[in-house]
């Protein structure tokens, strides 16, 4: 969907959707939508992509509980400017990008604690905007979360490749974060599960506000593939 830069990884925006194109909503833990998250994490675990990436919100459901430590505890630690690679980064399988600005995911270990071996053992990379408070980037360093500090999404991307080696990504939501992609022309590929279920008009869309980027030139779109993977997924 947008032109190819080797500089950044290549984004594929990786989604399980409903029939009306939703990506939450109680369809979701429907008996009936098992089988396209199943398939959705299979394609999730089989991806060459070095990271997956996702919005506060998102990460904070899936992976801290919406846990926040007492930022105060390290207002008075002196924090070195700049990006900051942890030691667990050096041997990590797969990283795990949190776009969170302010800093308020409550990361309690350097690396992602999941069953699914698509998600475990991930570590943590936070990309933070300049605003973000010297209590927050201390906190950061000591569990050994690694984070990038960058107001602009694309020169992000860059230093995630060049940092961290990161040569495609999996761009997993919310809505709010593919909308930045999009609007950005960062998204290069979607990959999609629909499941056989409709949302309701309210539960958030796949891009928050734009079903389609705005471009100055013509896009050249083409399907990959499209596989029924059971009698009620289509992927």
């Amino acid at each position: 969907m947008s032109g190819m830069d080797d500089s950044r990884p290549f984004v594929v925006c990786h989604m399980l959707v409903s029939q009306n194109g939703r990506v939450t909503g109680d369809f979701l833990a429907d008996s009936a939508c098992a089988d396209a998250c199943e398939a959705y994490y299979d394609l999730n675990r089989d991806d060459s992509a070095q990271a997956f990436a996702c919005g506060r919100v998102t990460m904070a459901g899936s992976f801290t509980d919406g846990w926040q430590p007492e930022w105060a505890q390290w207002e008075t630690v002196a924090v070195p400017p700049g990006d900051f690679i942890a030691p667990a980064a050096a041997g990590a399988r797969r990283f795990a990008v949190a776009f969170d600005r302010c800093g308020r995911l409550g990361w309690k270990a350097a690396c992602i604690e999941d069953a699914d071996p698509g998600y475990g053992g991930s570590h943590v990379v936070e990309v933070l905007s300049s605003a973000v408070a010297p209590a927050h980037l201390a906190y950061f360093r000591e569990v050994g979360v690694s984070y990038i500090v960058e107001d602009d999404l694309c020169e992000a991307l860059v230093r995630l490749r060049a940092l961290f080696g990161v040569e495609r990504l999996l761009l997993e939501g919310g809505a709010v974060l593919n909308e930045s992609f999009l609007t950005a022309g960062l998204v290069d590929e979607l990959s999609l599960v629909h499941a056989p279920l409709m949302a309701e008009p309210g539960d958030a869309p796949l891009f928050a506000t734009t079903p389609l980027p705005p471009v100055a030139d013509e896009v050249t779109c083409y399907v990959r593939g499209i596989r029924c993977t059971s009698s009620r997924v289509l992927r």
